[in-house]
């Protein structure tokens, strides 16, 4: 052997063999938003803490939704609800994934068969959040202030308390949004609080919205679980994860909204309370622009949410006269 040279390489120095890494036990489907994935965290979260679950065990796979594609126009004009969940649904039903976790307001009130939502988290604060350089509440925005939001419940509300308002598309994620302030395309814009406060942000709200005035959208806050009906093991998993109060109040709201057959084209709210047992329901239609607006409330059992909010939309639909929800359903 050469002075100062090495014996040939032993078998130690050769690469080791590994195992390939073992294969999660389950697949959360979502979109890929800064929101989404924070949802899909407290899910995984969630369900390490109820099962004793490795963290690893559960794998987040991102989904680009149509809703996420689609930036060109407003989405009332591309097919309004389900954009943000058709995707993530095909992959459930092909098995790619085990559970969908979605804001509960994105999911269209009659799902595909064979799913089910299985869960739903304790709601978040269901309220609008108040978003300006320009002023500290709406009231206080000068003359023709222009207002940037992709609601159509939004916009006509604040048509609604403000006639001189202009509202303009507006789309994005918050800070998306933020940038769109600073850079003077809007004077204000509306958030949902829960969203503001799940990324950490609650500080971006200029106010939080009095939800007396500013009703929200129906489900506003909730996140949900959708599962394969018939799949045990998952139903199980999820199951543990599920918050009574959270259930009744969105199957009276969605229920509300599925009478109403509303769609991101209906400017429709709801806030549903529940204590005791009770739920009292509050729901309102508008107009787009903010002209017209049928309000009422009902109370009733939470074991009955679903007729609760169904007999609601019988109230308003009544009120509005088959030619209102006829435009609506026109545009």
């Amino acid at each position: 052997m050469p002075a100062g040279g090495t014996a040939a390489s032993s078998y130690q120095d050769k690469p080791t063999l590994q195992s390939p890494a073992p294969s999660p036990s389950l697949v959360i489907g979502t979109r890929g938003s800064p929101l989404a994935l924070k949802q899909a965290e407290e899910v995984r979260a969630r369900l390490v803490a109820a099962h004793g679950i490795a963290p690893d065990a559960i794998a987040i796979e991102i989904i680009k939704t149509s809703g996420d594609r689609i930036q060109d126009r407003p989405l009332s004009e591309a097919g309004g609800k389900g954009l943000f969940t058709k995707e993530i649904e095909e992959a459930l039903l092909d098995g790619r994934i085990d559970l969908a976790v979605h804001s509960a307001k994105d999911v269209p009130t009659v799902l595909p068969e064979p799913l089910e939502l299985s869960a739903f988290l304790p709601r978040e604060d269901s309220r609008d959040a108040f978003v300006s350089f320009a002023a500290s509440h709406p009231s206080l925005l000068p003359e023709g202030a222009v207002i940037g939001t992709s609601s159509l419940r939004r916009g006509a509300q604040m048509r609604r308390f403000r006639p001189d308002f202009r509202v303009v598309e507006f789309r994005g994620n918050v800070g998306t949004r933020m940038r769109k302030l600073e850079d003077g395309v809007a004077d204000a814009t509306l958030l949902a609080m829960a969203g503001l406060n799940r990324l950490g942000e609650a500080d971006r709200a200029t106010c939080v919205l009095d939800p007396e005035a500013f009703m929200p959208a129906p489900a506003q806050g909730a996140i949900c679980i959708e599962t394969r009906v018939g799949d045990a093991r998952v139903r199980a998993l999820v199951s543990a994860l599920d918050d009574h109060e959270a259930r009744v109040t969105v199957a009276a709201e969605r229920a509300f909204l599925n009478l109403l057959d509303g769609s991101c084209r209906t400017p429709i709210a709801a806030l549903t309370q529940h204590a005791g047992g009770r739920l009292v329901m509050r729901g309102q239609i508008l107009s787009p622009d903010g002209q017209q607006s049928f309000e009422d409330a009902v109370e009733g059992d939470a074991d009955a949410a679903a007729t609760l909010g169904r007999q609601l939309g019988e109230i308003l639909l009544a009120a509005a006269g088959p030619d209102f929800m006829a435009a609506l359903k026109a545009r």
